[in-house]
C-alpha cells in the first residue's frame, strides 16, 4: 500500500511544481526575449534498509528552450534583435557579466546605453556612452554610431560596439533576475559572427497554445494522483475492517 502513496504523494507534488512553471511560462508569453522553460521528471528508487521496491517521483531538471522567438518589427533605433544563436552581454552592478536577448535598449540621464530595466548594455570597451544632441544608430554588427542633431549632420562617429557573445548553451544558467550567466562565472568570449536586426525586438519563444493545452493536462494529471492517494486511504481502512473482523 505504501509503494502507491510513494509515487502518488510525490508524483502530485511535482505535477504541482510543473504547473507553476508553465503558468509562468505564460505569464512571460508577451515578454521580450523571454525564454521558455521544461520541467523533466523521472522515477527515482528510494534507498535504506527494507526500501528496494519504492519509488517516487522527482523534478529531475527545469530545461531552457533556447529556441528563437518571433521578430517583431518596431522602426526604434534602439531596438535590436540577436539573429539566430548569440546574446547581447551586459554589465552588471557587481562587476560580473550576464546576458540577455531583450534588446529594447535606453540612454539614461548619464548617457549610458542600458536595457529598460536599467543594466548597462557591455561595449568591447567597457561602458557605451552616447553623448547629447545626436541621433542614434546601430549596425548589423551591434557597432553604435551617433550623428549630431545640430550643424553638419553628414559626420558619423563610432562610439563602440555592443559586445555580442555566443557560449554553448549547456554552459548558460537562467538566474532569479531572468538573466542569464555562465556556470563558470567568468565572461563570455566576443562572437564576430554574432548579428543583430536594428529596429526589431524578439518576442517570447512560448508557444501559448501548447502551454495551454499542457496546463489542462497537468491539471488532470494532479486530480489523477490526488484519487490515487484517495484510492489508497479507502483500501487500508478496508484493510483494518478486515483485521477487525478476524480478530
Amino acid at each position: 500500500m505504501d509503494r502507491l502513496i510513494y509515487t502518488a504523494m510525490t508524483g502530485a507534488k511535482h505535477v504541482f511544481m510543473q504547473q507553476a512553471g508553465t503558468a509562468n511560462n505564460l505569464a512571460n508569453a508577451s515578454t521580450v526575449g523571454y525564454k521558455a522553460q521544461e520541467h523533466r521528471f523521472r522515477a527515482v528508487p528510494v534507498l535504506g534498509e527494507g526500501m528496494p521496491t519504492r519509488a517516487f517521483t522527482v523534478d529531475a531538471s527545469v530545461a531552457d528552450v533556447f529556441d528563437q522567438g518571433p521578430l517583431m518589427f518596431t522602426g526604434n533605433d534602439l531596438d535590436v534583435a540577436v539573429r539566430g544563436k548569440g546574446w547581447i552581454a551586459l554589465q552588471m552592478p557587481d562587476g560580473s557579466e550576464a546576458y540577455t536577448r531583450a534588446g529594447g535598449l535606453q540612454v539614461d540621464v548619464n548617457g549610458l546605453l542600458q536595457t529598460k530595466s536599467g543594466i548597462t548594455v557591455m561595449g568591447d570597451g567597457g561602458a557605451i556612452n552616447i553623448p547629447p544632441d545626436n541621433n542614434i544608430a546601430i549596425g548589423f554588427d551591434g557597432t553604435v554610431s551617433v550623428i549630431s542633431s545640430f550643424g553638419a549632420q553628414n559626420n558619423t562617429n563610432i562610439l563602440g560596439r555592443i559586445k555580442l557573445v555566443n557560449p554553448p548553451e549547456e554552459d548558460l544558467v537562467r538566474s532569479g533576475d531572468g538573466l542569464f550567466r555562465l556556470r563558470s562565472g567568468q565572461p563570455a568570449p566576443v562572437d564576430e559572427n554574432v548579428t543583430v536586426a536594428p529596429g526589431t525586438l524578439e518576442g517570447s519563444n512560448v508557444n501559448v497554445t501548447d502551454a495551454m493545452v499542457n496546463l489542462i493536462s497537468l491539471s488532470r494529471q494532479f486530480e489523477m494522483q490526488i484519487k490515487l492517494l484517495q484510492t489508497a486511504d479507502a483500501n487500508a481502512q478496508r484493510a483494518d475492517q478486515l483485521l477487525s473482523l478476524n480478530a
